[in-house]
């Protein structure tokens, strides 16, 4: 009798699932059926489309500039990996500590760059980086480290590292709470019998954390390789892809493709590109962490 009563009814069921499956296909799918079908036309935005059939595909295959910003995309991922994540692994394990004082505080700060728009960290990171009025090179000369003074962004060899840093001061806090969230379902008594087996921080982070956070780990790995793989906002703000084209990624080399040469046709390819490229280094990655074990 309750079963019937609190059963809901199929059309129930598809009354609230309709809006936001109607909603996904609008946002998601539309435009990537829409993509892939403009990747094979030579298109500048007029009326006229002409059918190239695979061409801008080969055309990207043989596309230096693509792979170079390819490239970069991986340069940046694998630091926000290192950065973003082992960071705030490491703040994790210490917000599990009794040294550290006002956790709640520093959760609160570490994780307020997260709101932030990525063009205001950008634009704040191009100030810090400026030669003669940003603080890092104040500091460095402040301290006694002028030799070091760099022009951090019109560097072609420093370029790519030096917008990876605000990347991965923004995202910290994100994985941060993601970890933090992980490690709060972890039973207490699991803590405290390290704790009279006499592990210290670093032997508790190793041999117990780490291996009860390995899943969720796994998870940020992927969702920072899928974010980073479509960085954009940032890089634009603060290089616009140079000095030349040392700081390209691939959304902006599609961005300019599409929106300043008005290779509309082009820029839908490279954007599929870089879909293709996404899944795959994801799926690879998903394979060498284990992703497919049971």
């Amino acid at each position: 009798m309750e079963r019937q009563l609190f059963k809901p009814r199929s059309r129930v069921f598809i009354a609230y699932l309709s809006l936001p499956v109607l909603w996904y296909l609008f946002v998601v799918v539309v435009p990537l059926v829409l993509a892939i079908r403009y990747s094979l036309y030579e298109w500048s935005g007029g009326p006229k489309m002409r059918f190239v059939g695979l061409s801008n595909y080969v055309q990207l295959i043989h596309d230096y500039d693509f792979w170079f910003s390819f490239k970069n995309n991986l340069i940046i991922t694998l630091l926000c990996i290192i950065g973003q994540i082992g960071i705030a692994f490491i703040l994790a394990a210490m917000m599990t500590t009794r040294v550290l004082k006002f956790k709640e505080f520093h959760r609160t700060v570490i994780f307020l760059p997260v709101v932030l728009s990525p063009v205001v960290i950008g634009f704040i990171w191009m100030l810090m980086y400026n030669q003669q009025i940003g603080i890092l090179n104040w500091i460095l000369r402040a301290i006694g480290l002028g030799s070091l003074v760099r022009p951090w962004l019109d560097d072609p060899k420093l370029v790519i590292y030096s917008v990876s840093v605000p990347l991965i001061w923004q995202y910290i806090g994100f994985y941060l709470v993601i970890l933090m969230a992980s490690l709060q379902s972890i039973p207490k008594e699991i803590f405290e019998a390290a704790e009279i087996d006499g592990a210290d921080g670093f032997k508790r982070t190793i041999y117990v954390i780490l291996p009860l956070l390995s899943d969720t780990l796994k998870v940020s790995i992927m969702l920072c390789i899928a974010g980073n793989m479509k960085v954009f906002d940032h890089i634009y703000v603060m290089t616009g892809g140079g000095p030349g084209k040392s700081s390209m990624v691939m959304a902006q080399y599609a961005y300019n493709n599409s929106f300043i040469m008005f290779k509309l046709g082009y820029g839908a390819t490279i954007s599929v590109g870089i879909l293709v490229l996404s899944l795959a280094i994801i799926l690879l990655s998903r394979k060498l962490m284990g992703g497919s074990e049971k």
